[in-house]
């Protein structure tokens, strides 16, 4: 009978843990680092005027003025009206894609001159078709947002299957998983797992960074407040709501990176 050894015991204890395992060394680091950073910053601060670089504790009192008062509350509400709907539609399409075109040969050949010509074209230059089709609203935003994941988890999904090797499938077929779809479901979807968890959790972070671009053109939220501060020259709101983007996406990453955790026990 199998018996488990230390090296087992310790990774499932650290696949347990819900944020992961924490090394003292790194926390310990990466606080020295964030000191320094602060302590570089505050002395820059002190040589520009506060339109230019405010100093870190004036963004603390802004990023607490704006948070008291409910208008960094309501902006975050706002943005996730949109990055929701488009993180989840984003992804979910790329994966499908990813996995029927790297599954399918034919499929892929007659799509291949779609893809390589769509890929290149960036987010922000379908605002004028977001703008057309859905108006100056969440959908619109939404929309640009979903753009940008689906391409990041397409191309993970499909490099996952292809990357799929044709020994494990005769083994499969030999044991009697016999159709497309079981073998996709039992067999090229699980081993290509890996891949497309690390593209979605990729992609969640791209559509963080998309929310800003998403917004331009006159949608609430997060990008429009930063836009608005820009244009009176409001740096301190600025970095202040940079700041919400960053604590933002850092809670989905650890949250993620835990679902993903779990998700890959097996391997």
């Amino acid at each position: 009978m199998a018996t488990k050894t230390d090296v087992d015991e310790a990774f499932d204890g650290y696949v347990e843990g819900s944020l992961g395992a924490i090394d003292p060394r790194r926390a310990v680091l990466g606080t020295a680092g964030i000191a320094g950073f602060l302590a570089l910053w505050w002395a820059v601060s002190l040589t520009q005027p506060a339109f230019v670089l405010p100093s870190p504790a004036a963004v603390g009192e802004t990023f607490y003025a704006e948070a008291a008062s409910g208008e960094m509350a309501t902006a975050i509400g706002q943005s996730v009206r949109h990055w929701i709907p488009g993180a989840a539609i984003g992804t979910g399409l790329g994966v499908a894609a990813g996995v029927g075109l790297a599954w399918s040969s034919l499929a892929d050949d007659v799509s291949a001159p779609i893809v390589r010509t769509l890929r290149p074209v960036p987010p922000l230059a379908l605002i004028g078709f977001a703008i057309a089709w859905f108006g100056i609203n969440h959908a619109g935003a939404a929309f640009i947002i979903a753009v940008g994941a689906f391409w990041i988890n397409f191309y993970a999904a499909y490099g996952g299957v292809e990357g799929v090797s044709e020994d494990l499938l005769d083994v499969a077929r030999s044991l009697g998983v016999e159709g497309d779809f079981e073998l996709l479901r039992s067999v090229v979807v699980p081993a290509a797992s890996p891949e497309i968890l690390t593209g979605i959790r990729t992609g969640i972070g791209r559509c963080w960074m998309l929310v800003v671009a998403s917004e331009i053109f006159g949608v609430p939220g997060i990008g429009r407040r930063i836009l608005r501060a820009s244009n009176n020259l409001q740096v301190d709101v600025v970095i202040a709501y940079i700041l919400v983007l960053s604590l933002l996406f850092l809670l989905v990453d650890v949250s993620f990176r835990a679902v993903q955790r779990r998700l890959l026990a097996w391997r």
